[in-house]
């Protein structure tokens, strides 16, 4: 056994990282010499391998607790404890084999065991403990393991190198702007169109093979301040729209293979149209309008509706079908997509079917969209890192939504789209002000027990 200790700021080249499972004997804890109550130190670690030799492991002790306490580590090896100090362990397995690793953790309270079994072939050590395979081949990759679909993931320009750049091109085939290619950043001003950071993301698809999902055409939550006061008149008002899709569609024909052209047309509690600058401008047809725009400027393309909360609320579910079937009616449409902002908790398998049957039904294309599982849907203030059985029910539930989405019948699958790649930039975080771990990457992008649910659902 080789066991190497090094300063943390040396693992620039940790990759895959995973939180090892808990567990502790039954005793709580009790008094000290003093009388005081003492609780017991919870032990925990996380493990990756080392990108410059598979066969190394690197651990690190992210214990926390207060107090004097010891942590010894067990490498599964049959050999002797050996005591952490500070910083990361780096042990290498030369033979293919099972190996249980253990971090130890006592104070006066007792012990706590934090352990996870680690999976070693003649390749190395095992990525997400599948072994057989070349780490980076198409078996350990989203996208190579999806059956007939494209696994998307939602960019930014500005965020297309790096470790983004090398996420994407391992696991994902479908790029949608998560904010660039809607009105308000394309079309700042009247008269002036702005395309750069659109233009970045689509010739960053194109040069990587990707498939480009352009959203959104028309949202009420990304209107420039110009359209939303337009001096004009409606005529004037539908004349402008007109010309904004056209060129936006005609600009990207044969590049971006679909869009959403109207994102949460439906208001939350009336199940109504929301009364959007282009409901009063345009009148109540206004999306039926905007869609034929966009048929008429590229035909080919595909055309998607797309909006949230269709899974456990009925009414908006039916509201939305409202909607595409009077566009299907006009051969204005080809697909649903249903935004899966959901939780580790719900909604049930059933409700997420609801929504496929009703899309399959129509024999129209089924989308994904928008999925980020949140694991603090409580919105405990209080939590400073995703737990291990969190971690485990998130993983489940990612593996649910693919295992539904893989069940599809071939003719009405579209895409599975992650949204975002990392934890701590999720739009979860500032819209509910409280911590989460909602993807599949956490913030140094290493990947969670999340992406091994979600790759084991596509499998």
């Amino acid at each position: 056994m080789k066991t190497i200790k090094i300063a943390k700021l040396l693992a620039l080249f940790m990759i895959v990282v995973f939180y090892a499972c808990s567990s502790d004997d039954t005793d709580e804890g009790g008094p000290d010499e003093g009388g005081n109550t003492v609780t017991k130190v919870q032990a925990a670690f996380k493990y990756s391998i080392s990108e410059s030799n598979p066969n190394i492991l690197v651990l690190e002790n992210t214990t926390q607790g207060e107090g004097e306490y010891k942590s010894e580590w067990d490498f599964g090896k049959g050999e002797a404890f050996v005591v952490d100090q500070p910083g990361l362990d780096m042990v290498e397995y030369d033979n293919a084999g099972e190996y249980r690793v253990r971090l130890i953790v006592t104070n006066s309270a007792g012990f706590t065991i934090a352990e996870e079994v680690i999976k070693v072939d003649s390749n190395g050590i095992c990525l997400n403990n599948i072994c057989g395979s070349d780490p980076g081949g198409d078996v350990a990759s989203l996208k190579g393991a999806a059956n007939g679909f494209a696994i998307g993931t939602a960019v930014q320009a500005g965020r297309l190198s790096g470790k983004y750049d090398e996420i994407m091109r391992a696991d994902f085939n479908n790029l949608t702007a998560e904010y660039q290619m809607k009105m308000n950043i394309m079309y700042p001003s009247q008269g002036n169109y702005d395309f750069g950071p659109a233009d970045e993301i689509v010739n960053y698809g194109l040069s990587n093979d990707m498939n480009i999902h352009g959203h959104a055409l028309i949202w009420h939550n990304a209107t420039p301040d110009w359209v939303e006061n337009f001096s004009g008149t409606d005529a004037e008002f539908e004349a402008m729209v007109e010309d904004y899709i056209t060129t936006t569609l005609t600009r990207y024909k044969g590049k971006v293979r679909s869009w959403d052209v109207v994102n949460e047309a439906i208001e939350d509690g009336s199940n109504e149209l929301r009364n959007s600058v282009f409901r009063q401008k345009m009148g109540d047809n206004y999306i039926e309008k905007c869609y034929q725009f966009a048929r008429n400027a590229d035909p080919d393309v595909l055309l998607f509706y797309n909006d949230y909360n269709l899974t456990f609320d009925t009414g908006k579910q039916a509201a939305m079908f409202a909607i595409v079937d009077n566009l299907k009616a006009q051969g204005l449409i080809d697909g649903v997509g249903a935004q899966m902002h959901i939780s580790y908790n719900g909604p049930t398998k059933e409700q997420i079917q609801s929504v496929v049957d009703g899309t399959v039904s129509r024999g129209l294309l089924m989308h994904f969209a928008e999925l980020d599982i949140r694991a603090n849907p409580e919105g405990d203030t209080n939590v400073s890192a995703l737990s291990s059985q969190r971690a485990i029910a998130q993983s489940d539930k990612f593996k649910e939504v693919a295992e539904i989405y893989d069940a599809i019948p071939q003719a009405n699958k579209f895409a599975l789209t992650i949204w975002g790649i990392k934890d701590d930039e999720s739009w979860l975080l500032d819209f509910w002000g409280v911590p989460d771990w909602p993807l599949l990457f956490d913030a140094s992008f290493n990947p969670k027990e999340a992406r091994q649910g979600f790759l084991e659902g596509l499998q």
